[in-house]
This record gives C-alpha cells, sequence and structure tokens, in this order.
C-alpha cells in the first residue's frame, strides 16, 4: 500500500505475490486494489535533482486512464496467469524461486537428526506415501488423484484424505460433484471409503508445510507421492511440498503442471529417468494424473522384493538431491536468481 509524499521522489512500486499461485478468478480484485492504492505516484509531478537528492517543484495533471509503473514478483516462471496479469495492468513480471527459499528454512537442521532413517537400512514394503490436506477448490485435481489410487485399489500404502476439506469447509462428496462428467463413477468410488483416512496417530489433517513428519511411514515407502498445488496450465509452480522427499532421502513423483520435473532439473536437481517411466512429466494436463496413476499401479503390483531393488537403485540420484539441498548449492542458485531479480529492478528503475 503506498501512502506517499510529496519530498520523496516515487517512481515505482514493488508488489510481491510470492507464495501462492495466481487464481485469474480469485485475484482480480486484489490487483485492482493494488493499482488503486498506487495511483499517485510520481508521473504527475516534476522534479529537480541537486546534490543526489530530489526536490518536487510540482503536479501536472494526469489522465484519468493513468497506470502508476509498478513490478509484481512472483515465484511462477513461464507462467499465462502472471502474463495475463501484467498485460491488463502494465506492471513488469520479475521471478524468484520463493518456495526454495522457505524449504531451506523449514527443513533445515534434519540432516543432523536421528529421525530419519539412513538408506542403507531401509526396508521398503510400500510403494508410496501420499499425504492430502486441501483437496478442495483450486485443488481438485489431488482428488482426481485420489480417485485413481481408490480405484486401483492401491490402498496398501500410506494415504490421507479428509472427509471435510479443511480450508474450502466442503465435504468430499460435494468437492468431487463437478468431476463426474471426467469420471462417471467417482462418486460411487469415493462414497465406498471409510473416510476421513488418517495417518497413524494423527486426525483432523494437521498441517505439515514447515517441517518434516511421517518419518516412520516415509522409510518404509518407495516413494513419496507430491500432490502440488497448481496442476494446470502452462506454469511453473513448484512449492516446499517437492523439497519434503528430497530431504528425506526418497524418491518422489510430482502431481505438478506439465514440465515440473524438468522445471526441477533446471535447479540441479536430479529425477528417476531410467528407474521408472517419467514421460508423464510431458503429457497434457488432460492426462497426466492417469498417467501418473498408470505409473503408480505398475510399480504397486511389484512383489516388495522388486520395490527394495528399485529404491536401492535410486541411490545415487537420491543423495545426489539431498546434497545439493544440505550442502550449499541449491541455495547458490538460488542466490544468483535472486540477485538477478534485484539487479533488473535497479538497472530499470
Amino acid at each position: 500500500m503506498n501512502y506517499g509524499r510529496d519530498d520523496a521522489y516515487e517512481h515505482n512500486y514493488i508488489f510481491f505475490f510470492d507464495q501462492e499461485p495466481i487464481h485469474l478468478n480469485i485475484h482480480m480484485a486484489t490487483f485492482e486494489q493494488v493499482v488503486k492504492l498506487n495511483k499517485d505516484i510520481y508521473s504527475g509531478c516534476y522534479w529537480e535533482r541537486n546534490n543526489g537528492s530530489y526536490k518536487m517543484l510540482g503536479k501536472i495533471p494526469r489522465p484519468p486512464d493513468f497506470v502508476a509503473p509498478g513490478y509484481l514478483v512472483t515465484s511462477e516462471l513461464n507462467s499465462e496467469n502472471v502474463d495475463a496479469v501484467c498485460e491488463q495492468f502494465k506492471w513488469k513480471p520479475l521471478y524468484y524461486f520463493f518456495h526454495g527459499w522457505a524449504a531451506l528454512d523449514w527443513y533445515r537442521g534434519y540432516d543432523r537428526t536421528f529421525l530419519i532413517t539412513p538408506a542403507k537400512d531401509r526396508k521398503i514394503t510400500r510403494t508410496f506415501i501420499a499425504p492430502n490436506r486441501i483437496v478442495a477448490g483450486e485443488r481438485r485435481h489431488r482428488l482426481e488423484m485420489l480417485y485413481h489410487i481408490f480405484k486401483n485399489r492401491m490402498l496398501d500404502n500410506h494415504i490421507s484424505c479428509p472427509v471435510i476439506c479443511p480450508a474450502e469447509n466442503i465435504s468430499i462428496y460435494d468437492a468431487v460433484k463437478p468431476l463426474v462428467s471426467k469420471y462417471p463413477d467417482i462418486e460411487s468410488v469415493f462414497a465406498e471409503q471409510q473416510l476421513p483416512i488418517n495417518f497413524a496417530g494423527e486426525t483432523n489433517h494437521p498441517m505439515h508445510s514447515c517441517w518434516l513428519s511421517l518419518f516412520d511411514e516415509s522409510a518404509e515407502s518407495l516413494l513419496y507421492l507430491v500432490t502440488e498445488t497448481v496442476y494446470t496450465g502452462r506454469r511453473h509452480h513448484l512449492t516446499e511440498k517437492t523439497f519434503k522427499p528430497i530431504a528425506l532421502g526418497m524418491p518422489f513423483v510430482i502431481v505438478g503442471t506439465r514440465g515440473s520435473l524438468e522445471y526441477l532439473r533446471s535447479y540441479g536437481f536430479r529425477t528417476f529417468e531410467g528407474i521408472w517411466d517419467e514421460s508423464y512429466d510431458q503429457a497434457e494436463d488432460s492426462v497426466r494424473i492417469k498417467r501418473i496413476a498408470s505409473l503408480l499401479r505398475s510399480l504397486d503390483e511389484l512383489p516388495v522384493e522388486a520395490k527394495q531393488d528399485l529404491f536401492d537403485q535410486a541411490q545415487e540420484v537420491i543423495e545426489h538431491n539431498w546434497k545439493h539441498f544440505y550442502n550449499g548449492e541449491f541455495e547458490a542458485v538460488l542466490w544468483e536468481e535472486l540477485q538477478e531479480m534485484l539487479n533488473g529492478i535497479k538497472s530499470s528503475s
């Protein structure tokens, strides 16, 4: 919010929307308010500079459609939604990986804890762990993923699912109704489940974002099924969820936007192509979850010994990712990116 001062040279503003993804149907009113609150910025003033400081000499009328110059900082890369917002409000887009910094902060110190079972001591008995908390509204893709898990009877895994979405305050049985056109039997599939499904020792699906947890469940699972915040559209937006399996020393499959694995690799991490099929990452939105479900089903049908063998094959990638996260290499990439963003502001101011 800009309060403005006549003795200060205000020449732009910077709006940080760098934690949550942009949803045009939800956030346009917020952006309109930002523009409204910053309309008094400098293009209606003329200034004299003297010894490094500015003195305002007067004001000139502005046209009614005046838009103050601004920057929009997000954690979405190559985003069609960011493009649309910046085009409408004449903002300059800026990007840095906020959630990378958040994960480094939230998960620091776990590399020195006894809570995470060393890879050599793990006995893999399950295919995946799949935590689910907010599953309605803009995160309904998590219900799609659960539909495939339930329908394909992949229930001998570590899964959680609420009966009331804690964010939208809507029952799961109502939340799946918009998906009936895509999955005609989705209501009956969810009706067959004994919901809610909680992890051992938990009730009401507590928020786990800012710490690691579920250590025992993770230690016996082949992979972590990351159901990211965003699934559809052209954009890259990964969150701390993706870094949980990395910090836990696990393989992962990401239910995210198209190219999420490629995006993660651009920061120096490795994924698991060659151990299992990762072609799902480049599939269209309409089929990507189905491809992931097919992969999970093929892994779930393997005998325990084969799952253990896959986990052992993944050790080189797991170790690389763990060291990249905890030994400073990832932070160095993020720092260079952040400096580039800040220098972009400085050079155009």
